[in-house]
């Protein structure tokens, strides 16, 4: 199994999976990363960046209780998924992906380091959460975790053997939790 590091986004973008992708901030250089490649037109749908809580309330219909929690990135990729339907006519496997983060800003923060990234297909919601080390990465290091966690949800989705190895640290882990 290769990590999403060595995966290449051609292989992403090879496999007959159509996303949809709403992130509301960490997470975002996975998008970069995949519009990078060519044949990104093929995998992406459409990407949404609800920043502020205004734009996150908006796209939700409602205001989340918590921005960052598993039920908000549950309720992301179940809309994500359903824009998806509403964006592509033709059969095929689609999917909403969504990650909400709270990571290292300018400012002190009290709350963990944290990510949830989910998924959402024909079949169910899944998600996917995070715990980082809070001081072990600067910004950059923890975006690029958090982007290369959302990667690797999205590689498995389209059936690549893809791992995690070498991206977290001892005592990180991803938790997974099926979402009704």
């Amino acid at each position: 199994m290769a990590s999403v590091q060595t995966a290449s986004m051609a292989q992403i973008h090879a496999s007959s999976l159509r996303a949809m992708l709403v992130v509301t901030g960490g997470g975002t250089q996975a998008i970069a990363d995949l519009l990078s490649v060519p044949g990104a037109s093929r995998t992406v749908l459409e990407v949404v960046v609800p920043y502020s809580e205004a734009a996150l309330t908006e796209f939700l219909g409602a205001s989340p209780r918590r921005a960052v929690s598993v039920e908000t990135a549950a309720a992301l990729a179940r809309a994500a998924y359903k824009r998806a339907v509403d964006l592509h006519a033709t059969e095929g496997p689609l999917v909403g992906v969504s990650c909400t983060a709270a990571l290292a800003t300018d400012r002190l923060k009290r709350g963990a380091h944290r990510a949830h990234i989910g998924i959402s297909t024909a079949t169910g919601t899944r998600v996917y959460s995070c715990m980082l080390t809070k001081g072990a990465r600067d910004r950059q290091g923890e975006e690029r975790v958090v982007s290369d966690l959302l990667l690797t949800v999205l590689a498995q989705a389209c059936g690549l053997d893809v791992t995690l190895d070498g991206l977290l640290l001892a005592g990180e882990r991803l938790e997974e939790y099926n979402v009704e």
